[in-house]
């Protein structure tokens, strides 16, 4: 993974979005030496929603199998003071 300052951004903010969006590339931005965001193609973000709704229907599918009375989401809601 590619590494920049947040600062090249001013410089080379063209180049380096050209680099994720023409190259695939993933851009690690660093603010003084620390990670504190990342730039990626539109596709990885879709891949990575993707993934994270297949996570969450394997985790709703695993829930609901699970013994023991269903619990309606107002209930829920209230009992954590939603």
């Amino acid at each position: 993974m590619t590494r920049a300052a947040l600062t090249e951004l001013r410089t080379r903010g063209r180049d380096i979005i050209g680099q994720v969006q023409f190259g695939g590339e993933r851009i690690l931005l660093e603010h003084r030496g620390r990670p504190v965001a990342a730039l990626v193609s539109v596709e990885d973000l879709e891949l990575l929603e993707q993934l994270e709704d297949e996570d969450f229907i394997r985790l709703a599918d695993e829930a609901e199998a699970e013994p023991g009375p269903n619990v309606p989401l107002e209930q829920v809601k209230q009992e954590l003071g939603l």
